[in-house]
């Protein structure tokens, strides 16, 4: 009988279930692009419901694996498939105005899941609130502005302000994934190695 301290690892150092939680993610980052997407402003930039797999997946899984599962999916619409909301492929969104956020989800995952270790095993509520604030807003807009400063003619100011509509969404997003991240945590003790 194994536990998940002793299943079988590959040369990567990545478990059987360490693959297939990436693997997971990976789908559910997808389908949270199934509703689509709404397009607020003048930056084209849409409001979609894949930060919320972005910001669950570093809180859940880790900086480790969290950051695999969402460079498999990116990795996913880079070779085409139409898997960001609206049925938009990497290549297509890389080369339009949201290209900042989606190269802001790597940073973001990881600063997500390597504070996430820092608080486990209890996951306190209002320290898991601040760091899913740190990494899904503050990190994801951060290269969100950059991004539309190197793809827009949008000036830095215009930039900034254009994260503002985003704000509420990402607000509840945020919220969601604590409250998800503190339930998974108390039921699955161990799913980030600390």
């Amino acid at each position: 009988m194994t536990d998940v301290g002793s299943a079988r690892v590959s040369r990567l150092g990545i478990s059987a279930r360490d693959m297939a939680q990436i693997a997971v993610f990976a789908a559910l980052i997808a389908a949270l692009g199934l509703p689509g997407a709404i397009t607020v402003g003048f930056s084209g930039v849409p409001i979609t419901l894949q930060t919320l797999g972005v910001i669950l997946a570093g809180a859940v899984l880790g900086a480790r694996k969290g950051t695999a599962a969402v460079a498999v999916f990116l990795a996913l619409t880079l070779i085409g498939l139409p898997l960001l909301s609206g049925g938009r492929t990497g290549l297509t969104a890389l080369a339009g105005p949201s290209a900042g956020y989606l190269v802001g989800w790597i940073p973001a995952t990881l600063v997500i899941g390597f504070l996430t270790a820092r608080i486990l095993p209890k996951y306190p509520v209002v320290p898991g609130l601040l760091i899913n604030a740190l990494g899904g807003i503050v990190v994801i807009y951060a290269f969100g502005t950059v991004g539309l400063l190197l793809r827009t003619d949008l000036g830095v100011g215009a930039a900034i302000t254009t994260n503002f509509a985003f704000i509420p969404g990402d607000l509840l997003k945020v919220v969601v994934a604590t409250v998800v991240a503190k339930s998974v945590h108390r039921a699955y003790p161990g799913l980030i190695r600390t």
